[in-house]
């Protein structure tokens, strides 16, 4: 059911620099809201304070003595605030906490430390939303300066740093109808499918940033919030994902229709490591077989033409929706929460029409070691390439042009796939 969104359109002259501010507090509660009865008398009355005070717990390690230990780390003693729980860095670093503050909140919760587990939770909250807040999109400048170079600002936002105008504001979120979805049946599966998850937030964010900074330039609170709640409103379906994953953790209590569902993933949406801030920078250019980067779902001729993936197969030519179409010699490496998928399966070839004149071999590493590779001429059926992965904690796929017509070389990766057995 698509989510109605209720909204005040009041706009808080606010210039916060920790992330979503009030906001948090609607985010949260937006997501508590739509957890499962059983879930929320689990909770009891730590249900509220997660929305009314857990979820600031990051931002007032300074002032609330008392809880600022739930947003530490051990392996961090020194540091009190945590930049890490605001700002997405790289995916080992963010994968890393992720799963350690996800790890102690099933754990209290599975020793009946429940006010524990949900200051835990709060932690989680904070960071789910701050890496969703479109305050927090452009890697190294949450402030702004940059980009108000590129979007110089109106005479009434001139001398203002634009973080918090961006973010801040009063208003409610509401997602009625969402169902949460089971991450994982162990604290490792659940950590790596929410990291990816919370990708699809942070580049939802991306796209509403520039928009509220030109609807504040313009003077419409109106236009500021409705694209605010587009982020806001993606952040609370990701943290109702995480509450309703670590509470099934916690009570060990799973559904037989999710858990069926997380027996195997396709990976060809999931952005790899060579993604950095989850976008390729120049160095992941290739040339070959035209200038460009790497594309989920569709191939391009020529470097521009977008079409659908396709394969030849022995029973003829097939359309792929999940997949990879990448260039020669610029490997795609994918994180993987090691120990939990058996192994790894993927339609490997060229394009039947463009790629007909081509030649390419499909090598498949494992935490740098060679787990399969095959070459294939582009009049040549697609192959299945599989392997274990049990072990592996960091899988990479490469493409080596083996022909002389390398502007032939249409390679796909088509339904890369993890299975548990």
């Amino acid at each position: 059911m698509k989510a109605r969104l209720l909204a005040s359109l009041i706009v808080l002259p606010c210039s916060f620099a920790f992330g979503w501010g009030q906001p948090h507090h609607a985010i949260t509660r937006g997501a508590l809201d739509v957890l499962p009865a059983w879930q929320k008398n689990l909770l009891g009355d730590e249900l509220k304070k997660l929305g009314d005070l857990y979820c600031m717990i990051p931002d007032n390690v300074f002032s609330d003595k008392e809880n600022a230990a739930y947003a530490k780390m051990e392996s961090r003693p020194g540091e009190v605030y945590l930049q890490i729980l605001h700002l997405p860095t790289q995916q080992p670093e963010y994968h890393e906490v992720i799963r350690y503050f996800m790890d102690k909140a099933v754990t209290a919760m599975r020793e009946g430390r429940t006010t524990d587990a949900a200051k835990f939770m709060g932690t989680i909250c904070h960071q789910l939303e701050d890496y969703g807040s479109p305050s927090h999109t452009v890697p190294g400048d949450n402030q702004f300066t940059l980009l108000q170079q590129f979007l110089p600002p109106s005479e009434l936002m001139n001398d203002k740093l634009m973080h918090g105008p961006i973010e801040n504001g009063d208003f409610t979120v509401s997602i009625p109808g969402y169902q949460p979805i089971l991450l994982g049946t162990n604290v490792d599966e659940a950590a790596w499918r929410l990291m990816h998850r919370v990708h699809e937030g942070i580049l939802n964010a991306r796209s509403t940033t520039i928009p509220i900074m030109q609807a504040h330039y313009a003077g419409e609170p109106e236009t500021v919030v409705k694209h605010q709640l587009r982020a806001a409103t993606m952040d609370a379906k990701v943290v109702a994902d995480a509450m309703h994953t670590i509470l099934c953790l916690g009570a060990n209590k799973f559904e037989e229709p999710a858990r069926n569902t997380l027996q195997q993933v396709r990976i060809g949406t999931f952005i790899p490591l060579e993604a950095t801030s989850l976008y390729y920078p120049q160095t992941q250019f290739f040339s070959s077989p035209h200038w460009g980067h790497p594309r989920s779902g569709v191939i391009l001729a020529g470097g521009s033409q977008a079409m659908p993936l396709k394969l030849r197969l022995e029973s003829g030519d097939k359309e792929f929706a999940n997949g990879i179409s990448a260039g020669m010699g610029k490997p795609l490496t994918f994180l993987l929460p090691k120990g939990v998928y058996a192994r790894f399966t993927v339609l490997a070839g060229l394009h039947p029409e463009l790629g007909a004149k081509g030649r390419v071999e499909f090598t498949i590493n494992g935490d740098g070691k060679q787990l399969s590779t095959i070459i294939l001429k582009g009049t040549e059926s697609a192959r299945l390439m599989e392997c274990d992965v049990s072990q592996v904690s960091e899988l990479q796929l490469l493409l080596t042009s083996r022909g002389l017509d390398t502007k032939s070389n249409y390679a796909i990766w088509a339904e890369p796939t993890l299975i548990k057995k």
